[in-house]
């Protein structure tokens, strides 16, 4: 993941609704006093922060292959570095290591999920939540324009697919490694404000490797194209735009060592 795919400002618009994750997810990490707290692929890092704020005796570092969001996270006073999550090795055992919706993005991801046990301390602990919902109405669209009559010279090899697996399958992987792995699923239904919500929503994620192959120009037209279908899969009433969005959570920690 070395390319800036990120908009910060864009992202940020839904902060509170893509922050609930993130809380569900640390909330069932049981470490009581971690030293060393890494958070891969932190964004703008108010939410690296908050792990601080948990554990406030512990090194807790952020980084992200952004440079944007990094120098955004920087604003926060804490310790964060550009690195890419493929390349990433700590130089001592973590404790604590958490990835907030990035492993969608690494197609190895299922390979770097070693490294990262691997790289845990005795009793360690790993935790990661990814997207699920490529299936959505919100991918599915984005891919189908990209195939269109319009667009397809442009975009036609464009498609992720399902870049990332269940919640089974990532127990069955962590369980392989000697971890201990609680696994499980969640649908929210986001209620999302203001005009254009999902379409605003995928500008600030899914669809930014897509704009980053048009120039501005072509932008503008995709998304008013894109805007078309939103607006017929996803209406907007008197309280709101409603958003499915399933999400993967995983939770492992690390068998101690015993002599």
């Amino acid at each position: 993941m070395s390319r800036d795919i990120w908009d910060p400002s864009t992202y940020e618009r839904y902060a509170d609704e893509r922050s609930r994750p993130f809380f569900e997810l640390t909330a069932r990490i049981q470490a009581d006093a971690p030293q060393y707290v890494v958070d891969a692929g932190c964004g703008t890092g108010e939410l690296t922060m908050a792990l601080s704020e948990r554990w406030p005796g512990a090194t807790v570092e952020g980084f992200d292959s952004s440079p944007a969001m990094i120098a955004k996270a920087r604003e926060t006073g804490g310790r964060f570095t550009v690195a890419d999550v493929t390349l990433w090795r700590p130089d001592r055992p973590v404790d604590v290591l958490v990835s907030n919706a990035v492993l969608q993005w690494v197609p190895t991801h299922r390979d770097l999920l070693g490294h990262w046990v691997d790289a845990l301390a005795d009793g360690g602990w790993l935790a990661f939540q990814v997207p699920g919902n490529f299936d959505a109405p919100s991918h599915v669209l984005i891919r189908e324009l990209c195939r269109s009559d319009t667009w397809r010279d442009k975009l036609g090899e464009f498609d992720r697919g399902a870049p990332v697996s269940t919640p089974v399958e990532y127990m069955e992987l962590l369980s392989a490694m000697g971890a201990r792995v609680d696994a499980w699923e969640t649908t929210y239904v986001q209620l999302l404000q203001g005009e254009d919500a999902v379409l605003t929503w995928v500008s600030g994620t899914a669809l930014r490797p897509v704009l980053d192959r048009l120039n501005p120009g072509e932008q503008t037209s995709f998304k008013r194209d894109l805007k078309k279908l939103f607006d017929a899969a996803y209406p907007r009433k008197e309280y709101g735009t409603a958003f499915p969005f399933r999400r993967i959570f995983v939770v492992a920690s690390k068998e101690e060592a015993h002599a």
